[in-house]
């Protein structure tokens, strides 16, 4: 398997995970807080990931990736919860 695809969907399961926790232990009006929060958390992530690998070659085509699909993500939540 594809080191992107392996070090990227690991990332996008937890911005799935976190965006359902908001949706299911936040109150009305406070998903607009909590999920930039998530991100916060997902970029934070992505990096301790990403510099774990040791692997310096697509470095940043897997951070844009990551990050990327996590917005994707949880841009979707946010219109689901709207």
């Amino acid at each position: 398997m594809n080191l992107l695809i392996k070090s990227v969907t690991p990332i996008w399961l937890l911005a799935a995970v976190g965006a359902v926790l908001v949706g299911v232990l936040s109150h009305a009006g406070q998903y607009f807080v909590m999920l930039p929060v998530v991100l916060g958390v997902i970029v934070i992530l992505t990096f301790v990931v990403q510099l774990g690998l040791s692997r310096p070659e697509g470095f940043v085509d897997r951070v844009a990736a990551s990050i990327a699909g996590a917005m994707v993500i949880l841009a979707a939540a946010t219109l689901v919860l709207l």
